[in-house]
């Protein structure tokens, strides 16, 4: 399982819009990670459901800050490496730093993950 990390909300300004490109961005690197052999996992796609489910309105939600980081941490204890994406991000650069203290590998190119093939 390889974490896909990179910017969601930083550099929005908050904006759903900018937020949705961004993960978008980030769901583009799903498919080469899957087609390599491995599953591909985003923080959001589990985190922003639980959000929900607590009752939290977005990513701004005061209740989501107990969410959001959260759920990566524990994802990354699931994971086989992290796949960084470029961009300015607190939260990427935060799962680098736990991958990297766990000893996982950290690719910055979807090409360099294990087993990578082209489409």
């Amino acid at each position: 399982m390889i974490l896909i990390a990179g910017p969601y909300r930083s550099g929005t300004g908050d904006d759903p819009e900018l937020m949705a490109r961004n993960l978008a961005r980030l769901e583009e690197a799903a498919w080469p990670v899957f087609r390599s052999g491995h599953v591909p996992v985003i923080g959001e796609w589990i985190a922003l459901p639980v959000l929900r489910g607590a009752g939290g309105t977005g990513p701004t939600d005061p209740v989501a800050e107990g969410i959001m980081y959260p759920t990566a941490q524990r994802l990354l204890e699931h994971c086989d490496a992290v796949l960084r994406l470029p961009g300015r991000s607190t939260g990427a650069d935060q799962d680098v730093r736990i991958a990297e203290e766990r000893g996982l590998p950290v690719y910055h190119r979807v090409e360099d993950i294990p087993g990578y093939r082209p489409a």
